[in-house]
């Protein structure tokens, strides 16, 4: 695909995840997608056979921009430890951020008008975060850096510990927990990295 290609396809693609917002996807038409993109019809057709390959497009990317910080440490030439630590600590950022973004209308428009769309991203996403965390562990592990047994369990653990972070996020309910916000972060760094490094004797 050309560079012009390629430019006119995320223009499309940028439109259609607006109307998709603002509108709902039953309520956008391809005539929507093209009038608002100030592309023909025929134009529309040459990159996508019909809505639904632009909203299975859509959701693809949409998923792909909230993992791409994490592709972005696993594939970096941090040290195993270095790499577990970023990698969860930009996993609470991306929390933040994600909460952050609920107060704006296009996410109430997100909730009210695609509750689907919403869900499948947050599902492909998770899938998609699954294996960029195996991976990293894999690596750890293949250096002699972390612990095997720990390794085969901790993905799990990680899914389901972020789960929570992010109802707690949600509900705002870390007072009534009993929770510090502000050093949990940290703890939760702490606790991933004992739990996985091999602890050389002495220490």
């Amino acid at each position: 695909m050309t560079a012009i290609a390629s430019k006119t396809r995320e223009r499309l693609l940028d439109v259609a995840r607006q109307l998709f917002a603002s509108n709902g996807v039953e309520r956008t038409t391809m005539n929507d997608i093209a009038t608002a993109s100030d592309k023909g019809r025929r134009t529309i057709y040459t990159y996508f056979k019909n809505k639904k390959e632009i909203y299975d497009a859509v959701i693809e990317r949409e998923a792909d921009a909230i993992v791409k910080r994490f592709r972005d440490i696993v594939c970096s030439d941090m040290k195993p430890v270095e790499m577990l630590q970023a990698y969860i600590r930009t996993r609470f950022e991306v929390v933040d951020e994600t909460i952050k973004a609920s107060t704006t209308s296009q996410f109430i428009s997100y909730i009210t008008l695609d509750h689907k769309r919403l869900e499948r991203i947050r599902r492909l996403a998770v899938d998609k975060e699954r294996g960029l965390f195996k991976s990293m562990i894999d690596k750890g592990v293949a250096e002699g850096v972390f612990d095997p047994t720990q390794a085969a369990l901790i993905p799990s653990i990680h899914q389901m510990f972020f789960h929570g972070v992010d109802s707690c996020h949600l509900c705002d309910n870390y007072e009534e927990l009993g929770v510090n916000p502000a050093s949990f972060r940290e703890e939760a760094v702490e606790f991933f990295t004992r739990t996985l490094v091999i602890q050389k004797q002495g220490n």
